[in-house]
Parts: structure tokens; sequence; C-alpha cells
């Protein structure tokens, strides 16, 4: 009796004892995309409160553009530019700075990481002003990504580094400042062509490229993030769909890695193609728009074929983009219960857990697509977007060095002996096949009337 009592005792004693796990504080029980729609949203209601109710108000941003090295010394490295550029700086830091303090970061490690990574951004900027390199349509995140890849390839990124390079959170705060800029109204412009277009290559491309994945016997986790980023929007819709079934961070670095490496040929060979096959300025446009994966890139590639290929690759893309949102509630809800049912001896998944899967960061970019598609007035609008399309651009080029210092060229081929790259690049090869015959019979005047883009 007396061993039994004292076994009792032991485990009281050790239950007592048991380190009991420290309470969260609430603002470390935000998570990353709530604290993306915070930032995002402060910036966006500041800016139009700021501009409604003071008389001249206007947010100066910083200027890359430049031609001679002239316009470089004289234009983008003078002093007020300068002081611009760390003005913006500066406010992209305490926002961000809040944000990680307060979720239990270290600030002194965030601080010093987050200086450097904002010089290489805005170094990417500054190369990607000029206007040579911008004709051609090699865009700052290129820049950002190569600055980044050379560091965290030919060095050992240290921990305070590393503390900064949060890609995920400085493009999701990107992407809610984005919805800005995606009005709804341009579906309308890109009328029945486009949005058949936009439904018939995100839903058909996507399950080809899980099924590619699958054949190359790439595990699920990797095939959608690959295939959303594929079929819907690039490094965009990765995150999104990442987001969506938890993925691992590591997976999503190398498929927006992969993302920007093939864009560049894209880039270059598209425009060649739409001439060589003879496709007219609206077809090409809608090709490019449908296939490269994001508006300044379908933009600069589109210049080398005409304007009306610029406009209509644009209306394009984003009437594609408008899909995010519902493919992030599609892709949540398929993995939810796929893989929910498929657990032996699992409960059925409910709605509770889609929730919990949903990237919340994605309601902030709707919401701000809305609150400018049918509230603000073209007036305001008008006099803000620009501003927002250059405060998106920093968080984008933060976004895009960060994915660099995380990604590793040697895992490009070492990971799942390459075949993620591969099923990439065939799901690419896929894409764009398909995307140009929906392309010709949408807006080549077989199926419908050419629209009419001016």
């Amino acid at each position: 009796m007396s061993y039994q009592n004292a076994n009792v005792e032991d485990i009281a004693v050790n239950e007592t004892t048991k380190p009991v796990p420290a309470k969260k504080s609430f603002f470390e029980s935000f998570t990353e995309d709530y604290w993306a729609v915070s930032i995002a949203g402060v910036i966006i209601l500041t800016m139009l409160a700021l501009t409604l109710w003071v008389p001249g108000f206007s947010l100066s941003l910083p200027s890359y553009k430049w031609e001679t090295g002239s316009d470089l010394v004289n234009k983008v490295l003078a002093g007020k530019n300068i002081l611009l550029i760390l003005q913006t700086g500066v406010i992209s830091l305490v926002l961000s700075g809040i944000a990680i303090s307060l979720s239990g970061g270290s600030i002194k490690k965030y601080l010093k990481g987050f200086s450097l990574i904002y010089v290489l951004a805005v170094a990417a900027l500054i190369v990607a002003g000029n206007k040579v390199i911008s004709y051609y349509g090699f865009e700052y995140v290129i820049f950002a990504l190569i600055l980044g890849l050379l560091i965290g390839n030919l060095t050992t990124v240290p921990a305070w580094l590393k503390e900064a390079a949060r890609s995920e959170f400085f493009i999701k705060t990107g992407l809610v400042i984005y919805g800005t800029s995606i009005l709804f109204t341009d579906i309308v412009k890109a009328g029945l062509p486009g949005l058949l277009q936009s439904v018939l290559v995100v839903s058909v491309v996507w399950f080809i490229a899980l099924w590619i994945s699958r054949k190359l016997k790439v595990d699920d986790e990797f095939g959608v993030i690959l295939a959303s980023a594929v079929a819907i929007c690039g490094v965009s819709a990765a995150i999104v769909a990442s987001g969506a079934i938890k993925g691992d961070k590591k997976k999503l670095s190398y498929v927006t890695t992969l993302v920007l490496l093939v864009a560049v040929p894209m880039m270059i060979i598209q425009p060649w193609l739409s001439k060589l096959l003879n496709l007219s300025e609206v077809v090409g446009g809608a090709w490019l728009g449908g296939t490269l994966d994001t508006t300044a890139s379908v933009s600069a590639a589109a210049q080398q074929v005409g304007e009306k290929a610029v406009k209509a690759g644009v209306i394009v893309k984003f009437s594609q983009n408008v899909l995010i949102g519902i493919a992030a509630f599609f892709i949540a809800l398929w993995w939810t219960y796929r893989k929910g049912a498929s657990a032996e001896g699992a409960e059925k998944p409910g709605l509770g857990v889609v929730w919990e899967r949903f990237p919340k960061f994605v309601l902030g970019f709707v919401a701000a697509s809305l609150l400018f598609s049918f509230q603000i007035p073209a007036e305001l609008s008008g006099r803000v977007t620009p501003v927002f399309a250059g405060l998106r651009t920093v968080w984008f080029a933060l976004a895009f060095v960060a994915i660099g210092l995380e990604a590793r060229f040697a895992d490009l081929v070492k990971t799942d002996g390459g075949r993620p790259a591969v099923a990439f690049v065939s799901a690419q090869l896929f894409n764009i096949i398909w995307t140009l015959l929906w392309a010709y019979l949408l807006f080549g005047g077989v199926l419908f009337e050419v629209p009419d883009i001016k």
C-alpha cells in the first residue's frame, strides 16, 4: 500500500510540476494573414482619409525611372529622391516592425535584417527603372530575386537576416493593397470571351498540372501549389494555395523561384511567336494575359506585339486575377474534405476546418477590390491608386528579395530529384498551348465577334 501511495504522490507531484505553456498575448495570437490585412488596411484607409480631409494632400513617392547616367545621378540618386526612398522605407519598417514586435519576434534582429533587404529591394527597383531594361520587360522582381539568390547561395544567411526574410508576410501585405487596382468592372470590359477564357484556362490547367505532378510522383502538397502558380497568376496564386492547404514554406519558395525563372524566357519567346504565327494584336494580347503571371510582365511583353495587345492582355489578366478569392475557397474546401476523408478513422471535416485553412488575407484582397470597384468615386480612386501602386511595389520587392534568400539553386535539382521542376515546366507548356487555342477561338472572331478594344 505504501508503495502504491508513493507512486500516487509522485504522480501528483509530477502533474503539479509539469510546465504549463505560456499563454499567448492577444497580438501574439494574430496570424501572419491578420497582420497583413491590418497593415494594408491602415495604409489604404489612412491614404483615403488624408486625401479626402486634408486639402491639397499628396504623398510623394520616390522615382526609379532613368535613361542615361546623368538621369541616374540627377534624378534617382538626387538628395530629394533619396529622402523619399528613406521615407518609404521608414513607413514600411515601422508598420511591419510593430507587427513583428507584438508577435513576439526579435525587433533588434528584424531592424538590422529589414534594412539590408530594403537596400537590396531599392537596388532592384533602380536597375529595373532603366528605360532599356524596362522596354524588354525585365521587372524589378527578377532583379530582387537574383540579389536574394546571390546572397542566399553564396553565403550563409545569418540569423538576423533570416528574422527579416518574411517573404509571405511581405507579399500578402502587398496583395491586399493590390486589391485596390483589381476592379470587377474590368470583367465587364473583357466581356464573355475574357470570362470564358479565364475560367477555361484556370480550371483545366489546374487539374492538368496536378495530374502531371502525380504522374511524376510529386506529392499533392507540392502539386497544388505548383498547379495554382501555373494556372492562375504565378507567385500570388502560389501564396494563396499554400495558405489554403497549410503548405510547406520550402515548397512554396521552390515554386516561386521556378515561376520567376521560367517567366523570363516566356516574356521574350511568346511575343516573337505571336508575330511568327501572324496572330492579331487582340489574340496575341489575350494569349499573353492568360499565361504570363503579372500585369507588369503582360504589359511589357505585349508592348512588343502592339497597343491593342497591351490593352487586351491587361484586361484578360485582371479578369483572371479576380478568380484568386474563388480559387482560394475551392482549394481549401477540396483539400480539407479530400485529405480529411482519406485519413483512416478520421471524422468528416466540417466547414470550420475549411475556414481554418482558408487564407484570411484573401478576404482583405477581395474587400479592397469591392471597395474600389463599387464605393470609391473614380476621381478619388484616380488620386490614390498611383500611391497604392508604388507602395505595393515596395512590399513585393521586399518579398522577392526574401524569396531569393530562402531559396537555393541546388534545391531545384535535389528536391525530389528535380521532378517538381519538370512538372512545372511541363504544365506551363500545356498552359501556353491551351491558352493560345482559346485566345484564338474567343478573341479571333471564331466563336464570338472580335472584342472592340481600342
